[in-house]
């Protein structure tokens, strides 16, 4: 049978089998959509980030490389999706219109999606900023479709997203709970002459048994020298006696990833290396203080500069104290949609949900990060994650 028929019979047998929220919630969900795009006069929105099509629709699958869109109407929802995902499209959602194309032929795209797009008005709103939106595609529909203005909508759906319904933060204490226990776990392991890429393997068994969907970024582990260079992963290096190890894992539950970092010496922590870990818990316990509703992200963030102060000069730290996590896909778990930093105006609202990746290094010698996921509350942001805070 070709994927129109293998579509079809999947639909009879197991549509929406695995869709992970009901379907009042998604349609809550799409409710508020469509009143920000009616404020906005946007008469359809068309939607690529596979981050953004689960949240809608449930859409789940480990191939994000392809071209897959959503378009959102006032009445309608369209899915369209490469003859490959067809299955994920139909266990994954309850959408009642899913537009298959061949998956070589991916010009055929672009005739059903200005069909689904005229018709709703003089304006379209894409996301110009990710990744996911092919300029092919964007170049076809706008020749497709002469008299419609194409606008950036990037901020629209990502402030819906920001703030966690309960069944999400749920999703996020299962992630924690089986992040903490691969990092326990390789934790444990640790012993001089072991190398990051056995950590590593004995984090990812941990993970993987705890419960972990494919992760949307694999387990990170640097020892040594290469813990002081920021975005560095395992690579065959040894653990020496008194090395520092840094871990960074993310378990998922239903696509939702709550982060965590840790790090382990090898031996005995040099004094110096209690200090920079000191400054870690400093930032994060001030951070935590600062995460009440009403005030901005940026005034979080120069609290947290003043509790970092005293190390400043020292160590390389990104400027980011925070940024959001949810539901993601490969090749990151940011959420994108706030990041606590000097100038971000956004407030804090309860259920917004934050990891705070607080990595201090000293260039050339080695890194210290401990962090947390969090969930801000009434008066300040309480820990999802259970990192023991302990350099041993």
């Amino acid at each position: 049978m070709d994927f129109n028929a293998y579509q079809k019979t999947l639909a009879r047998e197991l549509r929406g089998r695995e869709c992970p929220f009901s379907a009042a919630e998604y349609e809550q969900r799409l409710q508020r959509l469509r009143s920000r795009m009616a404020d906005e006069g946007v008469g359809a929105l068309l939607l690529t980030d596979p981050s953004d099509l689960f949240y809608l629709t449930g859409y789940s699958t480990f191939e994000v490389s392809v071209h897959v869109a959503l378009v959102v109407t006032p009445g309608s929802l369209m899915l369209q999706v490469p003859s490959i995902e067809t299955g994920p499209a139909m266990i994954t959602t309850r959408v009642d219109e899913v537009i298959g194309y061949r998956w070589e032929g991916i010009g055929d795209v672009l005739d059903p999606l200005a069909e689904v797009l005229s018709g709703h008005g003089s304006t379209v709103g894409i996301d110009y900023w990710h990744g996911s939106l092919r300029q092919g595609v964007v170049e076809g529909l706008k020749q497709r479709l002469p008299d419609t203005r194409f606008v950036d909508a990037s901020g629209m759906l990502k402030n819906i997203r920001i703030v966690k319904s309960p069944a999400e933060i749920d999703f996020l204490r299962q992630s924690a709970r089986i992040t903490g226990q691969g990092i326990e776990a390789a934790a444990s392991a640790i012993q001089p002459g072991m190398t990051d890429n056995d950590i590593a393997a004995v984090g990812a068994e941990a993970l993987l048994a705890g419960g972990s969907e494919f992760m949307s970024m694999q387990p990170i582990v640097t020892v040594g020298q290469r813990s002081s260079v920021i975005h560095t992963n395992h690579k065959r290096c040894k653990v020496a006696e008194g090395d520092p190890v840094f871990l960074e894992f993310g378990a998922v539950w239903q696509r939702y990833t709550a982060p965590m970092m840790r790090t382990v010496v090898a031996g005995q922590p040099s004094a110096k290396m209690r200090s920079v870990f000191d400054g870690c818990r400093r930032v994060v316990d001030a951070l935590q203080r600062a995460m009440v509703p009403g005030r901005t992200f940026d005034s979080a963030a120069r609290v947290a500069e003043q509790a970092l102060a005293p190390l400043a000069d020292e160590v390389f730290f990104s400027g980011v104290f925070g940024y959001t996590v949810g539901a993601q896909f490969p090749p990151s778990w940011v959420e994108g949609s706030g990041f606590i930093a000097r100038g971000e105006t956004a407030v804090f609202q309860q259920g917004m949900v934050f990891h705070l990746p607080i990595c201090l290094r000293i260039p050339g010698q080695w890194g210290i990060g401990c962090s947390d996921t969090v969930l801000v509350g009434e008066d300040g942001a309480d820990a999802l994650t259970s990192n023991p805070w302990r350099l041993d």
